[in-house]
């Protein structure tokens, strides 16, 4: 199953290096682009889940790092829940083998 790494841009200029089992994050994201704190974190649940199920469909068993990832991401979002005008940019996606 193929793997990627996708890299964030949050509210506060940070960049994040972020993990997905599944280029479904693909179907969800386009980078450059920035969205709003609420809707990247429902495209994000949203995608994180299929690429668990693909896991868990090929395995036995859902992807525990892709989980952990979306809580990580989450917590991390925390920080922004009271900026109405926040936004994440995605910058990039790069593909494993």
């Amino acid at each position: 199953m193929p793997e990627m790494h996708y890299r964030l841009r949050w509210p506060d200029d940070e960049e994040t290096e972020c993990y997905s089992p599944s280029l479904v994050i693909r179907d969800f994201f386009e980078t450059g682009v920035d969205y709003a704190l609420e809707d990247f974190l429902r495209r994000l649940r949203e995608a994180t889940a299929i690429a668990a199920e693909r896991v868990r469909v090929k395995y036995g068993f859902p992807c525990s790092r892709a989980l952990a990832q979306l809580r990580v991401i989450e917590s991390h979002a925390l920080r922004f829940k009271d900026q109405p005008q926040a936004r994440i940019v995605m910058l990039s996606f790069t593909f494993d083998a």
